[in-house]
């Protein structure tokens, strides 16, 4: 007998990833161009060009012994001290190399927060709707994860419904911004008032809580929106970030946590943290793509084409009748729906659209579309859309 905990995570295995899978499977019935996959926030826009050419160059000139050998579980000293120098210049933060280790996507880093973390019993509170692995992260590690709903409508946090979720058990939360599946931003207000919840809860407590950034989405942000970056709101503040959207390399996985030598127990968190990657077996985050993302850290995916997208398909499901969250950020959309979350998902895929239901994030009575896609693709759609809204609504 295997594992009783991976038994339990085979059996409710990740909705998303059933909902792509099913998409091959009606692609290859009825072909790829009449369906309409919106299920998996897999980037359409080609990574920068300077991605593949910096690969190139640094196979190219490199040592082939040194290029894939090991390094510092922490990763290579120079990457670190390139992207530090980096956000400093952006956030105006003051970090070095010693503030950063690089991991293998937000994933990664988030497993390696986590682990270095958790006590069994512990709580991490995170706000509905949350990407739907949280739970998977938090159980990795016999912690107990706490969903405290987001404010109706705003969807933003309610800094209310945390003071009270919180309690003595309280390791961290999590906060996920631009937000998946919302799309919605959470601004400066928000993380104010939050921040100054966790501040008075450590005290009242005696204990820090750490708030956990998860950042995959930061640079897709549209209309000129600002994303706060917290470790200026919040001294117990740990960022997992990701190239994965920003740059287009979902499959690479390569990403970075940002440990601030404010945060209370700074030195064991770090050194903990090191171990962990290294524990869990990731040992380094990708020896060359570590590289090729110091060299590219300017670069940016042209997000333009996910904001065609975005306005595209928002503007044509508010005019068929759909009650739609206005996407300040990330690529999906968040929709009510007029019936059970389930029963419209499957309805939908009667008109061969694939959608993932709201209660796969625990918010149910909504449904994510994802529309980082081809242009054509939702051009195609919009005629199954409007069908779906003649029979639901």
């Amino acid at each position: 007998m295997i594992s009783e905990k991976m038994i339990k995570l085979t059996e409710s295995n990740s909705v998303i990833r059933a909902m792509f899978e099913e998409g091959n499977r009606l692609a290859a019935t009825y072909g790829r161009e009449n369906v309409y996959d919106f299920s998996l926030g897999n980037p359409s826009i080609p990574s920068p060009a300077s991605v593949n050419e910096s690969i190139i160059n640094i196979v190219n000139a490199e040592d082939s012994v040194a290029l894939h050998g090991y390094m510092s579980n922490a990763g290579y000293p120079h990457v670190r001290e390139l992207l530090a120098d980096s956000l400093n210049e952006r956030f105006g933060t003051d970090f070095t190399l010693k503030n950063i280790i690089m991991s293998a996507g937000a994933a990664g880093g988030l497993n390696v927060v986590l682990k270095t973390l958790l006590n069994p019993g512990d709580e991490v509170i995170v706000v509905s709707p949350f990407f739907v692995e949280y739970r998977n992260y938090v159980s990795n590690f016999d912690g107990n994860l706490v969903i405290v709903p987001a404010c109706k409508n705003t969807f933003q946090p309610d800094e209310q419904a945390i003071n009270d979720a919180i309690t003595s058990k309280t390791k961290a939360i999590i906060l996920n911004s631009p937000n998946n599946p919302t799309g919605v931003v959470y601004n400066e207000d928000s993380i104010k008032k939050v921040a100054t919840v966790l501040e008075e809860k450590s005290k009242e407590y005696g204990e820090p809580i750490y708030l956990i950034s998860d950042e995959p989405y930061r640079e897709l942000v549209y209309d000129d929106v600002s994303v706060p970056f917290l470790t200026k709101y919040y001294k117990n503040t740990i960022i997992c970030y990701s190239w994965s959207k920003s740059l287009s390399l979902p499959g690479q996985r390569i990403g970075y946590i940002i440990i601030p030598s404010e945060i209370d127990e700074y030195e064991l968190i770090f050194s903990a943290a090191e171990i962990a990657t290294r524990i869990l077996g990731f040992v380094n985050a990708p020896a060359l793509i570590q590289r090729v993302v110091a060299i590219c850290l300017d670069e940016q995916t042209d997000i333009a084409a996910y904001d065609i997208n975005r306005m595209l398909l928002y503007g044509a499901l508010k005019s068929y009748g759909f009650d739609v969250v206005y996407p300040q950020g990330a690529f999906y959309l968040w929709v009510k729906t007029p019936k059970d979350d389930k029963d419209f998902v499957a309805a939908a895929k009667k008109h061969n659209i694939l959608i993932v239901p709201g209660s796969a994030f625990g918010c149910p009575g909504y449904a994510r579309i994802a529309y980082c896609v081809s242009k054509t693709q939702i051009e195609r759609s919009l005629s199954a859309f409007r069908k779906l809204a003649e029979e639901v609504l």
